[in-house]
Parts: C-alpha cells; structure tokens; sequence
C-alpha cells in the first residue's frame, strides 16, 4: 500500500422505517487507487445484501487521504468461552473492576443506551456522564483498516471479527481512552469484546441472546487524562492503519528446534530425561563405564552368549564366507540359504509349521498386527502390553479394545461386549516392566471359544522360561499354543532380529503382505549366523537355562528373607519406587557401589509407577547376586 495514492471508501447504507432512516449497513476501507473500482461494488453489494433487510438508501463516500497516517500494530487477543450472554456481561464487570473503575454495574447499564446510536457512547468515568454532542447519533470512529502488504489481495466481505480488532486498537490508542466495550448489533453474531491497550483485545463469546438487533458501543474515557476534543479529533479524523491483523484461527509459527527443545527440557524438570551410558566392553556381566568396572544388572541377554565362543566362531565363518551386507530385500537379491535355515530352526524351536524373520522384534510386531488386522476388524489388547504391540494395533485399522492386565475374565467381557467377525487378541507372554507371565491356557481358550485370532509376544520368554528356555508354551507343558507366536532374537539368544512362527498359512500371508518384511533390506548372514548359533547353544547347552532358574530363586528368596517379599519365575524383576526422581537417584546409589541397574519411567511405565528393573543373568554369581540385594535393601529401608 503506498501512502501517496491511498483513498478512503465509506459505505452507508439504510431503509426508511416510517418515516425514519434505520441503519443498515456501513464499513469503510482504506485502499490504494487501483483498488477503488473493486472495493466499492463490493461494498455497494455488501450493503445491498444485509440479514437486517433491504437497503433503499445507500451512499459511497470517497476521499483522498493526504494526512500523515499512523500504523499501530493490533491488539493481542484472547477468547473468553461463556455459556449465556449474562455469563458475557459479568465478563464486561470483571474487565471493569480490573481496570480500578469506580461504578462498575452503573457503567455496564449505560449499554441499553447505545442500542439505537449509530456511533458509540463517549463516557466519562470518572463522573458518569456522556460527552458526544449528539447524543444520538454518538461518536464515530473513522478512518481506519488493516495494513496490508503490496502482494496481499485485498477484501471487503464482512468479518466481524478482523473489524473489530481494526476498531478496538484506534480506539485504544486515543488519548484518554482507557477502554471500550462492545456488542454488536447484527441479529446473528452474538460475540462481542472489551478492549484496552492494557488488556488487550478479549472476545466474549456470548454478549446477547441469538436474533437480538441490540448492540452497542461504549467508549470508556478518562477526562483528566486529556481533552474531550483532542479525543473527537483523533477518532473521527485520524487515519491509521493497524498491522499484524491476524484471522481468529491463526497460530504464531514457532521455531521448530525450540518447539522440540521444549519436550526436553520438560522432560529435564520432570526427570523423564534419558540419556545414554557408553560400554567400553562387550555386553556381558562384567562391563565398564569411563574407566570403572560394573556388575551389569539390567541387560535383556540373560543368558549372556552374545560373546559365547560357538558364536564368534560361527560369526567368523559367515562373515569370511558371505561378508557383511545383504543387499536387498528378501522378495528381491537379499534371500540368501541361511535365512531360510535360520527360519527352519525357529520354527522347530517353537514346534511351529512355518516361520518369517524380520530385522528387529519391534518391526516384527508392527509389521504382522498391521497386515493381520489391515481390513479392520477389533484388537483385544492387554493394558501394559510392550509399545511395539500398541504401535502395530495403532498401525491398523482395527478397532482396539484395551483389557484388564492379564484379567482373563475382562477379556472374556472385553471380546462379548465388542464382537466382530474378525479380530485377534494379542498380549506378551513375560511383560518387560513387570516379569509376570500371561496365563496362556486361559488366554487361547477364551479366544478359540469367541473364534478370535491369538497372539503372543515371547520377547522375554524364549531363552527364558520353560524347563529347556522354549518359551511359554513349554513353560505350560506344551498343552495348549496360540495361532500366533512372535518373538526375538536379540535378547536370550543373543543375536538381533524377530520372528513370527505359526502354520504356513499365516507366513505366507506374512511374506506376501508385512510391510516390515517386504519392504526391508534382510538381515546381514553375519547376524543370521549369531542368532543360528544362540538357537543351537540354548539347545545344546540346557544349564544355561537351569542356572538363569537358580539365580533367579536366589535373589528373590535373599530379598524376601530379609524384609522384602519378591517373587519372579522370569528373569525380570521389578523393584517399585514410585516417584521418578528417587528412581533415578536409586538407580545412581546402585551404580556409585558398582551396579548397573536401569530405572525406568514414565512413559516406559506409568506415571509415579518409576522402578528398578533389575534383570538376571545365568552368569551372575550368589556373591553378587547379594551383593546388590544388600544395597538395594538399604536403599528401602531408607526411601
């Protein structure tokens, strides 16, 4: 918009009503030269087109602005959400009173003398008593609109809203002004505001009832602080245009860096921030941090053989014989002999038909629930199910029906309450936070009874339950076993990768739909080669397992023993704290005495639900297996 050849465009328009001219309609822009032909048949029209009636007087005001014009950057805004238009009005008091106006409710009653003035009421508020000459007609603040910038196409259709706020800063930068309050007069737009350059601009949802024609203005003026013609003269007659008008929904861009630095350092004041320890040394029982030699006490390789001298050697082999990557996916160069034989040992593992290898657990359980449950259909899952299962329901476009945690009862209730020709229960078999162990005979009768797919997680139970490390199934003497069995290989076994065994029907749908699968660069055979020998090692050698039992019995038994009752059949076992920061502060007494226990927190866990995750390893001594019972007992006994 250029100064030099800007114009301003008034419109008027009204009907005469016996006699008597009503108003219609009127609006004002302030526009460059070559906008004036557009701009005022939009505003004839807009004149001619009101909910108030047909208009049969209608006047366009045209005039060269030459006067120097003052820019004003626009109110910041608020929303008040009320319900009734008197909760509206108490809104207006409450603005009053903080202001420090003498005579609030008597200020407030002077609006039912506004409803028929075109203009606004000038109002002294210090002595009550209204300074427009023509009392009623009122004062007209004139002269105004948004600035807009040279590329910003300009418009005329009536928004209340943008007008307002255009008005609402002229006014409040005039000298004396100390606030206005405002309702409009169109039937069908009940919001209306009070305004202030202290208060800024407040939208009022709610100021009349829907229909009403009553609506005011009321121009809060202060005579001691200037005069009432210096105040006319800057209303009527000073031009100003007001920058930074924003539509009502606009939100302010934010640095996006900042946006997430903000998540952490929330997470920083909530002591929910994560940060990472460095292991000097290959993953076992015995690590070292920055120097320091620790107890390793929270690792998910419970058997520890991801350093087993069968698995090296059987490493070194594949990586002389096939090097390191595999080039591709598996539907395309990247299906090689050994995935096929790795696959073949998890499904005799499993005593399972078929199995489908997958780079990682967390894939495997997104990739298959997702293409399982991809038509739709209803997801029973189990409340404190591993986030990878949650991430798979969320992935589909299945219903989830979250259940009770390991309540077979409520999943029962669960899958009448929500029935669907198609569905699937899913939960883990150990859960990862708590070591409990899903009661598996309930859980697939309950789903063969309501012809229900099920599906386990065994993350935490293959290498770890049953008598041999078979997983749940053996750990329940191989008397019952769900549709679906996924699993991984990056945990007891030792290696990296997941898994879904089942009957062959299921893995060629898997081949042919799992995205996870298809679209994935396969596994290395360097890393095919580890896991094949972790299966043959758990096979091979059963005291492995037996140990990890005996180890786990000890530290729970020395625990309860000695004033803190813990029981665990798994090799997870949770020491509850509660409060985050007195977890992490646990967690550091732990590692000051050369233990390296994780504490885990919201959102691994729920909120004030924090705790030490200790896990076992078939390597841990009684020594130190004690060891570290006996501090963590000082540790409760203190908290």
């Amino acid at each position: 918009m250029k100064d030099k050849d800007i114009y301003s465009v008034k419109m008027r328009a009204s009907r005469n009503v016996d006699g008597v001219d009503k108003h219609i309609s009127g609006a004002e822009k302030i526009v460059d030269k070559d906008d004036i032909a557009a701009c005022v048949g939009a505003l004839v029209s807009r004149g001619l087109n009101h909910e108030k009636g047909n208009a049969d007087f209608l006047n366009i005001k045209l005039e060269h602005v030459k006067e120097e014009i003052m820019y004003l950057d626009a109110l910041p805004v608020t929303t008040i959400d009320v319900e009734t238009w008197q909760d509206g009005h108490k809104e207006i008091l409450k603005f009053l009173n903080e202001m420090n106006l003498r005579n609030a409710s008597k200020i407030l009653e002077f609006i039912d003398e506004t409803y028929s003035m075109r203009g606004a009421m000038l109002l002294d508020v210090n002595i009550l008593e209204r300074l427009e000459e023509d009392q009623s007609r009122g004062i007209r603040a004139t002269y105004m609109d948004a600035a807009r910038d040279n590329n910003e196409v300009l418009s005329v259709e009536k928004n209340h809203y943008m007008e307002a706020i255009v008005l609402a800063t002229k006014v409040s930068y005039c000298p004396g002004m100390v606030g206005e309050i405002c309702i409009s007069d169109d039937p069908g737009y009940v919001t209306g505001y009070v305004a202030s350059k202290e208060c800024g601009y407040r939208r009022i949802t709610k100021m009349k009832e829907s229909g009403s024609e009553n609506g005011g203005r009321i121009f809060l003026f202060d005579s001691t602080k200037a005069s009432i013609s210096e105040a006319i003269d800057y209303l009527q007659n000073k031009k100003v245009l007001v920058r930074n008008v924003k539509p009502l929904n606009f939100k302010e861009k934010k640095d996006p860096m900042q946006v997430l630095k903000s998540v952490t350092d929330s997470m920083k004041e909530n002591n929910l921030y994560r940060t990472m320890k460095t292991l000097e040394t290959k993953e076992g029982v015995h690590i070292k941090i920055d120097g320091k030699e620790y107890v390793l006490m929270a690792s998910n390789s419970y058997l520890d053989i991801t350093a087993h001298p069968k698995m090296i050697q059987k490493c070194k082999e594949v990586l002389d014989k096939y090097g390191v990557g595999s080039g591709g996916s598996r539907l395309t160069t990247g299906n090689m002999d050994l995935h096929e034989e790795l696959e073949r040992k998890i499904a005799k593992f499993k005593n399972t038909e078929n199995a489908i290898l997958f780079n990682t657990g967390y894939v495997a359980n997104l990739a298959t629930i997702s293409a399982i449950m991809k038509n739709g259909g209803v997801i029973y899952s189990d409340e404190l199910n591993h986030a990878s299962i949650i991430d798979g329901c969320r992935l589909s476009k299945a219903k989830i029906v979250v259940y009770k945690h390991n309540d077979m009862e409520d999943l029962k209730n669960k899958i009448e309450a929500n029935p669907s020709d198609f569905s699937m229960a899913v939960s883990d078999a150990v859960f990862s936070m708590d070591g409990d162990i899903l009661n598996l005979p309930e859980f697939v009768r309950i789903c063969k009874d309501h012809g229900v797919l099920s599906m386990i997680d065994e993350a935490h139970a293959t290498g770890v339950i049953g008598k041999t490390g078979h997983g749940i199934v053996e750990h329940f003497n191989n008397t019952v076993s769900p549709d679906i069995i996924m699993g991984t290989l990056s945990k007891a076994v030792g290696g990296e990768g997941g898994f879904v065994a089942g009957n062959n029907i299921l893995i060629d749908y898997l081949r042919n739909t799992a995205r996870g699968f298809i679209f994935s660069t396969s596994l290395p055979l360097v890393t095919v080669a580890s896991d094949i020998a972790g299966l043959e090692i758990i096979e091979s050698e059963p005291v492995l397992v037996e140990r990890l039992h005996e180890n786990v019995k000890y530290f729970c038994d020395y625990m309860s023993d000695n004033g803190y009752a813990i029981n665990s059949e798994t090799a997870i076992i949770p020491i509850i704290i509660g409060d985050e920061k007195k977890a992490m502060e646990a967690s550091e007494i732990l590692m000051e005495n050369g233990f390296f226990v994780s504490a885990i927190r919201y959102p691994t866990v729920a909120k004030k639900r924090a705790r030490l995750r200790i896990a076992i390893m078939s390597s841990h001594t009684k020594e130190e297996l004690k060891r570290a019972a006996d501090i963590l007992l000082g540790i409760l006994v203190s908290a």
